[in-house]
């Protein structure tokens, strides 16, 4: 039942996740894992050279096994562009009185902030469940990010 923000990188930071296929099976995955009660996915984001998610951890696995289970999964298609998971991947239990609006604004600000979209665009490989983005979407101009948050 621990809250984490996750990261996990490819190896060498290589690009390519945000290759359609690369990006809809790591989207996937992380939804099957929610669906078998592996986590509850909140949200995330694929980039091209890692991943960032807060989830909720189910009973059944510890961290390091859901991760584990998360790069098996997608490895194959990783596999097929080139890529392949950094070994280890970093972690940050959010506590009861972390900032949870501070972490939802990271995680979706990222491709904004690396250039990858302009302010007018959406990024194509972000979710958020929609019990969060019910809170979340109304801080935003028309599911994009109020000009303010990209200074």
């Amino acid at each position: 039942g621990q809250e984490y923000f996750i990261t996990v990188c490819t190896a060498n930071r290589r690009t390519g996740l945000t290759k359609a296929p690369v990006a809809n099976a790591v989207l996937a995955e992380t939804h099957r894992m929610t669906a078998d009660l592996t986590w509850r996915m909140r949200c995330m984001v694929v980039m091209p050279d890692h991943i960032h998610l807060v989830m909720t951890l189910g009973a059944w696995l510890s961290l390091g096994t859901a991760i584990r289970r998360l790069k098996a999964k997608t490895s194959g298609v990783l596999s097929a562009s080139g890529l392949e998971w950094e070994r280890e991947f970093y972690d940050r239990l959010l506590r009861a009185n972390d900032d949870r609006l501070a972490v939802f604004q990271y995680i979706f600000l990222n491709p904004y902030r690396a250039g990858l979209v302009t302010a007018r665009e959406t990024w194509p490989h972000y979710y958020c469940c929609p019990a969060d983005w019910e809170w979340f979407s109304v801080l935003l101009d028309a599911d994009r990010p109020m000009p303010e948050w990209l200074l």
